[in-house]
């Protein structure tokens, strides 16, 4: 999952051959509703949860259609949602326990927060190995708080491992 950057796919997509990319959902979400009016934000929404929140990707795909009809003003928000389909439908084809862990990137930006919040307090590194060790000690601290297992994870590296073969391997 990534948040849209120009590039990145291209950049993933070079080095991981076989990524599927799936952008953001929470990101499109966010930059879809600058461009809703506040009066007519809540029922936009409603529409909107139908179509990432579909059983499937051709109910989204009918739904966001739907949009297109009902919310004539709003025509260019719904057409940029059908402009990036492809990467942000990507995680209709797995089943719902890689779903709910795909669709967003919240858990690795509220890392990537804690990482600059050091860096940025730190004006200067001596080397570049301080700040390695930096980066390492405190990658070691924020993981030691993660004391709770992810909900459903066995079920959920099943379909992984269903999904990937070996290239799901904790190893």
């Amino acid at each position: 999952c990534i948040d849209g950057l120009q590039g990145f796919p291209d950049a993933i997509k070079t080095v991981f051959p076989e990524t599927r990319i799936q952008l953001c959902i929470i990101h499109q979400i966010r930059n879809t509703m600058k461009y809703i009016a506040y009066k007519d934000s809540k029922a936009f929404m409603k529409d909107l949860k139908r179509v990432y929140g579909a059983e499937s990707e051709e109910i989204a795909f009918r739904n966001l259609e739907a949009m297109k009809d009902s919310w004539k003003k709003y025509r260019a928000v719904v057409e940029n949602w059908q402009m990036k389909w492809e990467n942000l439908s990507t995680y209709f084809s797995y089943g719902a326990q890689i779903r709910r862990l795909i669709y967003t990137t919240n858990t690795l930006e509220g890392f990537n927060r804690q990482l600059r919040k050091v860096t940025k307090n730190k004006a200067v590194f001596p080397n570049d190995e301080a700040l390695r060790k930096t980066l390492y000690l405190t990658t070691r601290d924020i993981t030691e708080k993660w004391s709770m297992p992810y909900r459903d994870w066995g079920e959920t590296y099943g379909q992984f491992i269903i999904e990937f073969g070996d290239r799901a391997s904790i190893a």
